[in-house]
């Protein structure tokens, strides 16, 4: 099965994306924003958009750090959900990230655990890169959370079978022209269902172009969510900070 260019609208809208993906850890993800937090010294009541931000895990706890948080989505059911945990300096729309959301606003705007490169375009990508440097104000800055291609592709396990309250999930990976292609087939209760996922395989030097290209100077490259400094080789995660000029 090849995915669909629009494969994300209808995957991220499952329930059953929930269930495989239901496992996130949210103490990681309270570790890697507070060491971002104190790393960037973020202010109290500083402006931040998380700009794919899912069920809003990172989003509430920014909140409850003290930041004034705003987190969109594609996903109308993920938006749903995240609504729920609203307040007057915590609050969530449903907005493809292709499309301006809002100019010269927030501190800090981020991209984080892979929500990007999903588009069949090159140029669809980067308008993601420029829709975040324009909500920028100027001096803000833009994190980006982006899977380390190499250590993907020397990690890459073709085949895993997973169980998740009786659903049966059988996930195949391979390259393809620059993706990172997985097929996720799933059988509930005797039916069966078949998704793919698709996402480029973006380098650092990828990266520092669409920064650049966008007026944004790269201040920090990491490797982990401890903020461990970037190896090409060895670190799972690619983490960027870059400011606004």
């Amino acid at each position: 099965m090849i995915a669909d260019k629009n494969w994300f609208a209808h995957w991220f809208n499952t329930p059953y994306y929930h269930l495989l993906y239901g496992n996130r850890n949210y103490a990681e993800a309270e570790l890697f924003i507070k060491n971002i937090a104190t790393q960037l010294s973020i202010k109290p009541q500083a402006k931040v958009w998380d700009m794919a931000c899912g069920k809003g895990r990172h989003c509430i706890y920014l909140n409850k750090l003290g930041y004034d948080v705003c987190g969109t989505d594609l996903s109308a059911e993920s938006i749903k959900a995240a609504k729920q945990h609203e307040n007057d300096t915590l609050n969530f729309y449903e907005h493809d990230m292709r499309k301006l959301f809002r100019t010269n606003y927030f501190d800090y705007t981020l991209n984080l655990f892979t929500s990007f490169g999903y588009f069949e375009s090159n140029t669809d990508n980067e308008t993601v890169i420029a829709n975040a440097a324009k909500s920028l104000k100027t001096g803000g800055i833009f994190i980006i959370d982006y899977f380390n291609a190499t250590f993907v592709l020397k990690n890459l396990i073709s085949t895993e079978t997973k169980k998740i309250n009786e659903v049966n999930f059988t996930i195949n990976k391979k390259v393809e022209a620059n993706n990172l292609l997985k097929h996720i087939a799933i059988t509930d209760d005797g039916k069966k269902y078949n998704y793919c996922e698709r996402v480029k395989l973006f380098t650092l030097t990828d990266f520092e172009k669409f920064l650049t290209n966008n007026k944004l100077d790269v201040l920090s490259i990491w490797g982990d969510y401890t903020l461990q400094p970037f190896s090409n080789t060895e670190s799972q995660r690619l983490i960027i900070a870059a400011k606004k000029k």
